[in-house]
């Protein structure tokens, strides 16, 4: 049993949102806390592992300090537990005095385009899930069959997608990237990737850092067009623009007009251009496309100048989307659970009690893994200040445990997830591929853990 000032929080998500929102409540020594970190799988750390990109592996470097956090003793990590299926909002109010929601974005935007649909036009996130070993993703997804392809953004996940396409497998040996995924990646017949951003170079998101790894390619060569990237650094309003835009320009300028070099692969990065249709009998044959403008009132608008290309696929990446959770408020428009400071709030504005959010659910995709921190500690605050009133109700149950063996959830906890980590670093020995290499699939995760 708990002791009667004893806050119960329940945290939906086990990605650096949540797992930064159960830091800044142990971190704390006003309320005694007890924390459980839920999610659906049985491995923690949300995008950093299944987001970022396996050759990134100093950003990776953020799981260690996570991994803190779920050692904490007020901290309880629960896997394998489904929120809306192995457990409802209504369970979650019995069991704890508050709950955060940190589900992040997972879905990407649609383009709204004719043929978005066909085999061959995919969502960036469902590659990213693939080359990240994700258990929902099969190897088989992706045969990467298409001798030319295009990229659809102008952020980071877009660089991450482009670059991955036109490594050299070889160069990925070192990193954790699953073996079979490792083997597609070798035999992929992808040898021209266009990358198309609807705005101009001005506009980007991406910042120099990832830019420049384009420019490192050991055997791709990469191509802007000079018209795209002709701004004068002296103008006006470059003289306006942040740090980041003037280092992205000076970085593609450096490569328009650059004769290729003759290696096996080659990126085109084109700016101001958007998809306007996707054609193909059975599949992806072609992206139809229409030159874009900014205008008086700053807005995208087409100029009707049109040209096709032959892509055999079509990438998306131009923007991460939160989806609802059952039961819990969702405003639609904004992608987000509305909020006062974290606060849940109905459909008639009104404070949810004992509900919060933090996280990309919380503002929109936006953001650097870091920013996540500052926001969580932002709700956290709003829930100690309403500590005293939310402890003054003792929760019916004590805990999820009887309600979830009742329900046959397979759960697992942090024990379970220290015997996966060793698995994959076994695994990396084994095959002499440095210092761990991700089991592929649920069937590998849990013969890792016994089940």
């Amino acid at each position: 049993m708990t002791t009667p000032d004893l806050l119960r929080v329940a945290v939906i998500g086990s990605g650096p949102a949540g797992i930064y929102t159960a830091d800044a409540l142990t971190r704390q020594t006003r309320q005694p806390v007890a924390v459980d970190i839920i999610d659906r799988l049985p491995t923690p750390y949300g995008l950093v592992r299944y987001g970022v990109a396996p050759d990134h592996t100093s950003i990776k470097g953020v799981a260690r300090s996570l991994r803190r956090v779920l050692e904490h003793p007020d901290v309880r990590f629960v896997g394998g537990v489904e929120f809306g299926r192995d457990v409802t909002r209504a369970d979650l109010a019995r069991a704890y005095h508050a709950v955060v929601y940190a589900t992040g974005a997972t879905v990407d935007r649609r383009l709204g385009v004719p043929g978005e649909d066909l085999p061959g036009s995919v969502a960036a996130t469902d590659f990213v899930n693939w080359y990240c070993g994700h258990p929902d993703s099969e190897v088989e997804r992706f045969l990467l069959d298409a001798e030319e392809v295009a990229v659809v953004g102008a952020g980071n996940v877009a660089l991450d997608v482009v670059r991955i396409l036109a490594k050299d497998a070889h160069e990925l040996r070192g990193t954790d990237i699953p073996q079979p995924v490792l083997d597609v990646l070798a035999a992929s017949r992808v040898r021209r990737i266009h990358l198309l951003a609807r705005r101009g170079p001005m506009q980007a998101k991406f910042t120099a850092n990832e830019l420049r790894e384009l420019g490192r390619l050991r055997d791709a060569d990469v191509s802007v067009r000079s018209a795209d990237v002709d701004v004068d650094l002296n103008s006006e309003a470059m003289l306006h623009a942040a740090r980041a835009a003037r280092t992205n320009i000076e970085i593609l300028g450096s490569w328009a007009g650059r004769a290729p070099l003759g290696r096996s692969r080659r990126i085109e990065i084109r700016f101001w251009i958007r998809p306007i249709a996707l054609h193909g009998a059975t599949r992806v044959e072609g992206v139809e496309l229409e030159r874009t403008r900014l205008d008086e009132e700053g807005r995208l608008v087409g100029t009707g100048e049109t040209e096709s290309l032959p892509v055999g696929m079509v990438f998306r990446s131009i923007g991460y989307a939160s989806v609802p959770l059952p039961g819990v408020p969702f405003d639609p428009s904004a992608r987000t659970v509305p909020h006062s400071e974290g606060r849940v709030l109905d459909s008639r504005g009104e404070v949810v009690v004992g509900d919060y959010v933090a996280g990309w659910l919380k503002r929109g995709a936006s953001g650097v893994i870091g920013t996540n921190k500052s926001d969580a500690a932002a709700t956290v605050r709003s829930l100690l200040a309403d500590a005293p009133t939310l402890v003054a109700k003792a929760p019916a149950l004590d805990g999820l445990d009887d309600l979830l063996q009742g329900r046959g959830a397979v759960v697992t906890d942090y024990q379970d997830w220290l015997a996966i980590d060793a698995a994959e670093a076994a695994r990396g020995a084994e095959l002499g591929r440095g210092e761990r290499v991700k089991l592929a699939g649920w069937r590998e995760l849990y013969d890792a853990i016994g089940r």
